[in-house]
């Protein structure tokens, strides 16, 4: 009895802290590839793992695109003085980060500049 409660015991804990581990992961960026984003906000999900803003972006040809940005965990976020209401639908908002090294239009957020022109932080003060 006493072996089959030590091996329930190691086979808890090493389910324990592999769970944990696999959930993390990060984000496929090149961190060399710094972008700066403006656009008008046209989603705002407040939500783990990672709130996720789309924006509406005009390039230099007249075209529209769309990005998204999204920043760590919500508990990080609102560490930095962010809230479910800090963005919403309409604001034209400017995001900094880095790029998906695939050359997706999705950044891994850094800053972003409101649009009362606070600039608030994702990843540290």
């Amino acid at each position: 009895m006493k072996a089959l409660c030590v091996r329930a015991f190691v086979v808890f804990a090493l389910v324990s802290v592999v769970v944990p581990l696999s959930a993390h992961h990060s984000w496929p960026v090149s961190n060399d590839r710094l972008v700066t984003v403006k656009g008008k906000v046209i989603e705002f999900m407040w939500a783990n793992p990672h709130p996720m803003m789309t924006l509406e972006v005009q390039t230099n040809d007249g075209r529209t695109e769309k990005w998204q940005m999204g920043g760590p965990a919500l508990n990080r976020m609102e560490a930095n003085g962010w809230t479910k209401t800090t963005v919403k639908t309409g604001d034209v908002i400017t995001g900094v980060g880095y790029q998906f090294a695939d050359g997706q239009k999705i950044v891994r957020l850094e800053r972003v500049v409101l649009a009362d022109g606070r600039e608030l932080r994702l990843y540290g003060r």
